[in-house]
């Protein structure tokens, strides 16, 4: 029996509040599966199960907030299969096995008072995570439907179709269910303005009671009462972060490089990329200097990992964090797996997809936990150059500003062209000048021919 237990979504994560459980007892996970919601002091995040089997009983209510480690369900070994699933991927999909009679050992260090005890009710149908997702967004019961699907299991048209005939739920923001919670808001009642018509923090306070139809002392005016959690929650983001970047400047030796790259090529390569390509298809050009971020780390393997226990271990793969800013304030930096593996049509539509799922509190706890180096833009910003603070244990951080038209000598002549300054913040521990500096000498020469990112 494996224990599934309160992730570390990173080095500033010591606790997280289980928010939602996305399973039930009796129901088969499978490595990868997202199991719960967790909601940290910056985010709420999707966490994966890295077992396979069948959801065994669930020790902690959700609404609780417990220390990272701390067991949060048990899962039962597949029948016939190891204790634990290989690195390789799941086992063989089985039809699930019942959960043993009576209730299941709890956990040492686990307070009677935190388990979860299971609803009398009949385990879920089978199902893969995005029919759950759906089913959850369409608000239709799963128990409730006969599958079509193989060995009776349920298919993303028999969702559909049971939504036809109900009234469907719409996509919420995790900070618009808060609020509309602490307002009172029907949430079926308020018309979504975000994209797909997703309910937005904005359209919850527009729906709510004004002062005239419910009189209320200012002191408990509701509208006050949303304000003071939006801001209660970025402050406790600002926090999080503070902390992680004073201790980061406080134990890691930073050293700082920078240099100009000319951006001729890459820009011209860009602009008969976008006229030849569909819309879905063109690139802006965070896209290039991405994949030259990522291919450079590849390149220079010294900057791409973890300092930890005293020593520099390399990363499994090019993870490459995202530093992606929030409506609210703050920040999260979520990886892009394999970044140096991707095409930039792929690359570019990953990229799109991930910043709007950080800013909708939709991440993965994979996604949080494993970026092996990160890459801060803010030229969308106005800002030349960006000298960053490394996100510990990462090992380095780079950095690239605005496009800005510049005059330099080119083979002898004097003209203006395209230009963005690339810096990078390293870990003295790890590495040296010298090693920085092939970094970035190769993110300049990759960036000259485009055509090969």
């Amino acid at each position: 029996m494996a224990e599934f237990t309160m992730p570390s979504l990173g080095a500033d994560m010591d606790e997280g509040k289980l928010q939602e459980w996305l399973v039930h007892p009796g129901q088969p996970v499978h490595r990868g599966d997202p199991v719960a919601v967790v909601e940290t002091a910056k985010s709420t995040i999707e966490v994966e199960c890295f077992e396979a089997g069948t959801m065994g009983r669930l020790l902690v209510e959700p609404g609780t907030t417990v220390p990272v480690g701390t067991p949060l369900a048990l899962i039962e070994p597949v029948a016939g299969a190891p204790e634990k699933a290989g690195k390789k991927g799941p086992p063989r999909r089985k039809p699930p096995s019942p959960p043993p009679a009576g209730p299941q050992p709890v956990p040492a260090g686990v307070p009677e008072s935190l388990v979860a005890h299971p609803p009398d009710e009949h385990p879920r149908p089978e199902t893969v995570p995005l029919v759950r997702r759906l089913a959850r967004e369409y608000g239709v019961d799963l128990t409730s439907l006969h599958g079509s699907g193989p060995e009776g299991r349920i298919t993303r048209a028999d969702v559909e179709r049971a939504a036809d005939t109900r009234p469907r739920r719409a996509t919420v923001t995790p900070l618009a269910r808060r609020l509309a919670a602490e307002l009172g808001v029907d949430l079926t009642a308020v018309a979504g303005t975000g994209k797909n018509g997703v309910v937005r923090a904005d359209d919850v306070r527009k729906a709510a009671p004004g002062p005239a139809a419910t009189p209320v002392s200012p002191r408990t005016a509701p509208a006050h009462t949303a304000e003071r959690a939006a801001d209660e929650r970025t402050a406790a983001m600002r926090r999080t972060i503070g902390g992680l970047m004073s201790r980061s400047k406080r134990d890691i030796p930073h050293y700082y490089l920078s240099t100009t790259v000319d951006m001729a090529s890459a820009m011209d390569w860009l602009r008969e990329h976008n006229r030849r390509s569909p819309v879905s298809e063109r690139l802006l050009p965070a896209a290039l200097l991405l994949k030259a971020s990522a291919l450079a780390a590849r390149e220079v393997p010294e900057l791409n990992g973890f300092w930890t226990e005293d020593h520099f271990t390399p990363g499994d793969g090019v993870h490459l964090g995202v530093a992606v800013s929030l409506r609210g304030g703050g920040l999260v930096a979520p990886a892009l797996h394999d970044a140096d593996t991707l095409g930039l049509t792929e690359l570019m539509a990953a990229l799109k997809d991930l910043v709007t799922r950080a800013r909708a509190g939709r991440l993965r706890g994979s996604e949080i936990s494993d970026p092996t180096i990160t890459v801060t833009n803010l030229g969308d910003q106005g800002v030349e150059s960006v000298l960053g603070v490394i996100y510990p244990p990462q090992v380095a951080l780079a950095g690239f500003g605005r496009i800005v038209d510049r005059p330099c000598a080119v083979d002898g002549l004097l003209g203006v062209r395209p230009t963005v300054t690339a810096t990078l913040s390293a870990d003295h521990r790890a590495t040296d000048g010298a090693i920085g500096a092939r970094y970035l000498t190769a993110v300049d020469r990759l960036l000259q021919r485009p055509e090969d990112l």
